[in-house]
């Protein structure tokens, strides 16, 4: 029961893992104006816990996986396990907003399950294989921001908001035990020193696949991220709903990315991960256009925006999992690196596209112009995808043809 594991873990512990790490971000969204009250501060300061957050798990996401590749997958995420539950006992017990925000910020190390579950995959499986797995793990993380808030909500209401820490506490807890028991090494060659690692990273820095795949990934979750921070203002200035439809509004892009995440997971080992990247740009990117037409030449229906939230989420679902599969199948050797890399490209990304609703959006132009910035993000990421499909073009001729 208590013994170490020296075998690759059960594809659940990784869903579990990445879980927890999405949990962390947003369950406790909804006691945050108690939060602030109760430790009589502004709500401005007490937001810093998602915000500092956000900006830790960037910087994060670029120093562990090379520490992973360095030493191992298991000893780095034993230790932010570990961290993650004495951040969230802290947190629980604080009676000032700057341990409390500290305790938050020390949260942050459970992005490791998330960034590492991608990097054991890639360890244990072929590309293909890789993209059918991260399919299965992605809908953890449609499912889970869905019904975080709602269980910080309940938790709330029931037993106060520190109870929500109680909880991370005690979810940190079984899943440290988890990974000692079923998690092992999965890192095949580990560098002997960070300096013969660092000679290694040119190689991955000058794959042009490698970017192709991140930023294609990094513009599809940017389109989710427009959307979510969109459609308060589109719901509530525009359409005039209640506060209950708005919320499953914002719940219906993690939807199509739950079902888009289905088949990949049923899908990408029969067609090809840039077959299935292809096809989830396509569905974002037609999904979208016709949404915004139909909603500026025939009917401007809140059912016509959110179905083109849930075309974006689709494509997304289709999208990442595939496209996280080929950037860290690039050099398998710096799986973790390339994890990281590409999780923290993602988020600066969310993190340059997420103001930009609130500067340009207005009740006049709120949501064709929230469609029309989502369009532009399917475009991206589908010119990402095409360039990585020339490169191989490119790089397949070159390996034809007569050497000189």
């Amino acid at each position: 029961m208590f013994r170490p594991s020296n075998t690759p873990p059960h594809l659940t512990t990784l869903i579990l893992l990445t879980a927890v790490s999405v949990l962390s971000l947003n369950m406790f969204l909804p006691s945050l104006a108690h939060i602030a009250r109760d430790f009589e501060s502004s709500y401005l300061l007490a937001s810093i816990s998602i915000s500092g957050y956000l900006a830790v798990t960037a910087v994060l996401q670029i120093i562990l996986g090379p520490v992973a590749d360095r030493y191992g997958r298991r000893p780095v995420l034993l230790g932010c396990l570990v961290l993650f539950v004495l951040a969230s006992i802290c947190a629980a017990l604080a009676q000032s907003i700057w341990i409390f925000l500290a305790a938050r910020l020390v949260q942050a190390g459970i992005i490791a399950g998330s960034a590492l579950a991608s990097a054991i995959i890639s360890d244990t499986a072929d590309r293909s294989h890789a993209a059918s797995l991260m399919g299965y793990v992605g809908m953890a993380m449609a499912v889970a921001p869905m019904l975080a808030p709602m269980l910080g909500g309940a938790l709330d209401q029931f037993f106060g908001w520190r109870s929500g820490f109680w909880l991370y506490a005690g979810l940190g807890g079984a899943l440290l035990w988890l990974t000692w028991v079923d998690l092992g090494e999965t890192n095949p060659a580990p560098a002997d020193t960070f300096t013969a690692q660092l000679r290694a990273y040119p190689e991955l820095f000058r794959s042009r696949r490698f970017w192709g795949y991140s930023i294609c990934a990094a513009f599809g979750v940017g389109a989710f991220y427009l959307f979510v921070s969109s459609t308060p203002l589109v719901a509530v200035e525009v359409f005039h709903l209640s506060p209950t439809i708005v919320g499953l509004g914002i719940g219906s892009i993690t939807g199509g990315f739950f079902v888009g995440s289905f088949l990949s997971g049923q899908y990408s080992e029969r067609m090809g991960p840039l077959r299935m990247i292809f096809a989830g740009r396509i569905v974002a990117f037609v999904g979208v256009l016709i949404a915004l037409l139909v909603l500026l030449l025939w009917d401007s229906h809140p059912v016509v925006y959110f179905a083109g939230g849930i075309a974006a989420g689709l494509g997304n679902g289709l999208t990442v999992p595939n496209a996280r599969a080929g950037a860290l199948a690039i050099r398998p050797h710096l799986a973790g690196s390339a994890s990281g890399l590409s999780g923290a490209l993602i988020v600066a990304g969310g993190a340059v596209l997420t103001p930009l609703p609130g500067l340009l959006l207005t009740p006049e132009n709120g949501a064709w112009l929230a469609l029309v910035l989502m369009l532009s993000a399917a475009l991206g990421g589908l010119a990402a995808a095409l360039y990585v499909w020339a490169v191989d073009r490119q790089e397949a001729r070159v390996a034809l043809s007569p050497r000189a």
